[in-house]
């Protein structure tokens, strides 16, 4: 429990205790009524005798009397007082916690952004590698295959990668980093594929392609983010275009990562959900693994490139739009953190 929860704890029990305290007061002051009255009863029946009595029996009735009306007096304002602390209490509370998460899905989105800035410099980096430009200038076998041995050196070192693949300016693929085990990709066509087109369209060497995530099926469905960028002759930044380099960068366990080590309290990982969102609110990833790349989540952000909200669910909801990093634009991501509220 953070310090401003506590707070509005100990408020409540304050409420608990004062409220117990003045109705067990509320009894006694009505018991002195009742025993006052039966004091004045038993006074009149003694006659002169018991006067004296009957003074004093006035005396606690008009006491019991003045405590009682103390004790409206201070029910109201102790109520008010209360409920009026309550509620700031628990607005500061909700516009703490919700900048918090605000500040967290940020960092979720930074983290995946500067993540993300590194497999387009790699893209581009890689597609000038002799070997890969080698493999589509020569056409041969001989350089296919040192091709796929390069691809292979590449992907032992970056592990981050399901697969790197070569495809002609037909889109064909003419070779893989991991051809025993995509074995397959070699000679299908891509034609079709978003990144690739977006590739062979590209300006310079200094240009490259993103694809949505997605499930892969030449990599058995696994979900990868997609990069890619022209092979040009000579590996020259204005060269003729050869084929394309795409890079599939291994989605899930990478997300996932970031999704699940949100600096939460213990206290709050059981009612926090931790997401990815695309430029259409569609889940990339999701700390409870609900949803991805099937479902969305109705984002709010009327607020602008980040803030927080509570839901009509009652959940309050943080979120921060792709600021970008470095060269890297960002692609109109979001990170959002939905929490359920204690109060």
């Amino acid at each position: 429990m953070s310090e401003p929860e506590k707070i509005l704890e100990l408020t409540r029990a304050v409420h608990s205790v004062a409220s117990d305290k003045i109705r067990a007061i509320k009894t006694v002051t009505g018991a002195t009524r009742i025993l006052s009255l039966n004091a004045l009863i038993e006074a009149h029946r003694a006659g002169e005798a018991g006067r004296g009595f009957a003074v004093v029996a006035n005396e606690v009735k008009s006491v019991s009397q003045d405590i009682n009306a103390i004790t409206q007096a201070l029910e109201g304002e102790l109520s008010t007082t209360i409920q009026d602390l309550m509620t700031l209490g628990e607005s500061v509370i909700h516009q703490l916690r919700g900048s918090r998460l605000t500040d967290l899905a940020l960092n979720m989105i930074e983290i995946i952004d500067r993540n993300l800035y590194e497999r387009s410099c790699d893209v581009r980096w890689w597609a000038t590698d002799s070997a890969v430009v080698d493999c589509l200038t020569d056409g041969g076998a001989d350089a296919a295959d040192h091709a796929c041995r390069r691809l292979g050196v590449i992907l032992d070192s970056y592990t981050v990668y399901l697969d790197l693949w070569i495809a002609d300016a037909q889109g064909r693929v003419v070779a893989c980093g991991r051809p025993q085990r995509y074995g397959r990709a070699i000679g299908s066509k891509v034609t079709n594929e978003r990144w690739f087109r977006d590739a062979m369209a590209t300006t310079d060497g200094s240009d490259y392609a993103v694809a949505d995530v997605a499930s892969i099926p030449g990599l058995d469905g696994a979900r990868a983010a997609t990069y890619a960028t022209a092979i040009r002759a000579g590996g020259r930044v204005d060269g003729e275009i050869l084929g394309v380099l795409g890079i599939f960068f291994d989605w899930e366990p990478q997300a996932d990562a970031v999704v699940n080590g949100v600096r939460l309290r213990e206290d709050e990982r059981a009612t926090t959900r931790c997401l990815l969102l695309d430029q259409n609110f569609k889940v990339l990833a999701a700390s409870d693994g609900v949803g991805v790349l099937s479902d969305s989540f109705p984002l709010d952000t009327d607020q602008g490139a980040q803030g927080s909200y509570t839901d009509d669910a009652g959940r309050i909801v943080g979120y921060a739009l792709t600021p970008g990093y470095e060269t890297y634009r960002g692609l109109g991501w979001y990170g959002a953190i939905v929490q359920q509220s204690k109060n």
